[in-house]
């Protein structure tokens, strides 16, 4: 077989023939096998399609009960991953983990709430117009990010809570194809910190080890105060870095791709979805519990990796702005809500992920 060509398509690859295999698992086929799709009689859809029988929507989508883990796909190498399509309420998204394994690991190399790996962290629609992730009305959920494995690839979503989920849909389509031995694989973690401890940096990745290059980060950032929150830097810390990084941003909204607080028009945020960079989510006060304002940030470093060769660390910094003091101004170092998911790529094996923690972590308040 033809080897995977990788994110994104060039014109003159997009008419080449290829002796790749195109295979797509959803709760109508949940194997990919060839020929196997809309075969369901006892979906959980059995009942709409009574009178029409097999072929016609009986399975299109899932149930997960409580506690419960569902394996959404199982997949024998090599190939590709090229797109996920998923959706569910709102209301679960910060309640389903996502995991994916690649060839046979013990630990997953993602594993993300499943609203944040779509770039929405606050279970509240938003849309996003990016390369590797499309948000569509209404809570569409897209990936395009570029999953090469070699051997396996394995996708569970897990339900933390003690509450039947009824409406999972999803579609998984990949490609059969060899996988070049300079391809690496995609790896997505979260963490949060909710509150920040005052004077400390919130810590998007550490502990990662060996060859790679990150590719980008969604921030899904709760103000706990009044006035601008954006004036922290961002440090990328590579091989061997200590105290000081080798990459230092100059301010939060400089690093998303904005300027200047986000303000525009005058006395608002401008709201922004672009291919590489958005300030896609702003969710305002609304004047009685809602009190403080909430954003969503994604920053994908597809022309612009950053690479490192043995070990990396990513830190943010919560900076705003104190009173005045003799016509002089003063940082202030804020106590927010973090909440980070950063994507790379690296040969594997990989250090194993923080503790993920439970359902009251992840939880909106």
């Amino acid at each position: 077989m033809e080897p995977f060509n990788g994110l994104g398509v060039q014109l003159g690859n997009l008419s080449r023939l290829s002796s790749a295999e195109t295979r797509s698992i959803s709760p109508e086929n949940f194997s990919g096998e060839r020929g196997a799709g809309g075969m369901s009689v006892d979906g959980p859809a059995r009942e709409s399609a009574r009178e029409l029988g097999q072929g016609w929507k009986v399975s299109p989508f899932i149930n997960l009960g409580p506690h419960e883990t569902a394996l959404i796909a199982d997949i024998k190498g090599p190939g590709a991953i090229q797109h996920i399509w998923l959706t569910v309420h709102p209301t679960w998204w910060r309640r389903l983990v996502l995991r994916v394994y690649w060839d046979h690991e013990a630990s997953p190399s993602i594993e993300t709430p499943l609203g944040d790996f779509f770039a929405n962290g606050w279970c509240e629609r938003c849309n996003i117009s990016s390369i590797p992730v499309a948000v569509n009305p209404a809570g569409g959920f897209n990936s395009y990010w570029e999953m090469p494995f070699r051997t396996h690839a394995r996708i569970e979503i897990e339900n933390l809570t003690p509450d039947n989920l009824k409406g999972l849909y999803y579609q998984v389509t990949y490609a059969l194809t060899d996988v070049p031995e300079d391809r690496a694989y995609l790896h997505a973690q979260w963490r949060r910190s909710n509150p920040l401890t005052y004077k400390n940096v919130h810590t998007l990745l550490d502990g990662v080890r060996g060859q790679g290059h990150y590719v980008g980060t969604y921030l899904a950032w709760g103000v706990n105060t009044s006035g601008w929150w954006g004036e922290g830097e961002i440090k990328f810390y590579l091989d061997g870095d200590d105290e000081f990084p080798t990459i230092c941003g100059t301010g939060t909204e400089d690093y998303f791709g904005g300027a200047w607080n986000f303000e525009h028009p005058q006395g608002e945020y401008g709201v922004y979805s672009t291919p590489y960079l958005g300030l896609a989510q702003v969710i305002k006060p609304d004047g009685l519990y809602r009190s403080q304002q909430r954003f969503g940030m994604y920053r994908w470093h597809i022309q612009d990796p950053i690479r490192f060769k043995e070990d990396f660390r990513v830190t943010i910094q919560a900076l705003g702005w104190r009173s005045r003091l003799e016509d002089k101004q003063r940082y202030l170092p804020l106590q927010d809500d973090i909440a980070s998911t950063s994507f790379w790529y690296q040969a594997e094996p990989h250090a194993p992920f923080p503790e993920f923690g439970n359902a009251n972590a992840l939880e909106v308040i």
